[in-house]
């Protein structure tokens, strides 16, 4: 994402009755204090720079998405400094985008990154493209980090929901606590009939409320005090009522497949030749769960078997 200023003109069309339920009638009205709010209080990140450039905003969006900033940084920095351009990356095999992609977990964001890459290089001369529909039709890009490239890169007019984003549209517009488990037709509509009408309001407004929802609306301990629209906000004015939807979904990690792979992966990584069966077997107790690990790894383009019985990092 890229920081912006605050700006007097965060305005919409004249005021009139809300197209989606609990969207104000002047969504200016949620606009202008957010927006000023992020002047203010956003926070200093390597890719809200301007020298992070379209590159840097398209690897810290793969990066970020379900890992902590602070987990991401240190990776992102690395990177950038060994791919500053698409084609660095492009050039290598994608087995070195995975072994840099290091603990940062969910690996197959490596490999989807390296195939943007390549792409961009193939395609558009090296250069993230500009257009929407030409960043949704790379591989490994989305809905969410197509948006988000062209509007934190780019200064575009697009709605960017993700997880912080939802959380705090769920509780200022609709008055619940937690957005619904996946992403809904109504969660965009909504994300739309709030979007400033003229681009470089909006891409400040896609970038604000992200980062509010990162700082004050928190999914554990909302800081309503801090909030510059507490006084909009539907969930607070409604007494802060207790989720009452589906069970949200747990983070588990201890003794799950994922943690299995990622103890394979880790033996691959740190090795500079192939890895024999032995050395694999050694990192988990459990062979059955280790060989599903293990041929989910392949299976997914993780790792690559040898005709010797040995395994490495993707070649090609």
């Amino acid at each position: 994402m890229t920081a912006m200023p605050a700006t007097p003109d965060a305005r919409r069309s004249p005021a009139g009755p809300p197209s989606e339920p609990g969207v104000p009638a002047d969504p200016a009205v949620l606009h202008e204090p957010v927006v000023s709010w992020f002047a203010e209080h956003a926070r200093d990140l390597p890719w809200r720079r301007p020298e992070a450039g379209p590159w840097g905003v398209m690897v810290s969006e793969f990066m970020l998405q379900q890992t902590p900033v602070v987990r991401v940084l240190p990776v992102y920095e690395q990177w950038l400094a060994r791919w500053p351009r698409p084609a660095d990356l492009a050039a290598e095999a994608p087995g070195e985008a995975v072994r840099a992609w290091g603990r940062l977990g969910y690996p197959r964001r490596a490999l989807r990154l390296h195939g943007a890459a390549v792409a961009i290089t193939e395609r558009h001369g090296g250069d993230v493209p500009r257009d929407h529909g030409q960043l949704l039709a790379l591989p490994g890009i989305g809905e969410y980090t197509a948006a988000a490239v062209a509007s934190f890169a780019y200064g575009q007019r697009h709605a960017v929901l993700d997880t912080n984003v939802r959380r705090v549209f769920a509780r200022v517009a609709t008055g619940t606590e937690y957005p619904p488990n996946a992403t809904t037709a109504a969660e965009r509509r909504l994300a739309r009939a709030l979007l400033p009408e003229d681009e470089p309001t909006a891409a400040r407004w896609a970038a604000a409320s992200m980062e509010l929802g990162a700082l004050v609306c928190t999914a554990k301990s909302p800081d309503c005090h801090r909030c510059p629209v507490a006084g909009q906000c539907a969930w607070l004015l409604a007494g802060r009522p207790a989720h009452d939807g589906p069970p949200r979904r747990g983070q588990t990690y201890a003794g799950t497949d994922r943690q299995v792979r990622g103890k394979l992966l880790a033996v691959l990584r740190e090795a500079r030749t192939p890895v024999p069966q032995a050395a694999l077997d050694a990192v988990w107790h459990e062979p059955v769960q280790r060989a599903r690990a293990l041929d989910g790894l392949v299976s997914d383009g993780l790792v690559e078997p040898l005709a010797d019985g040995t395994y490495r990092l993707p070649a090609s």
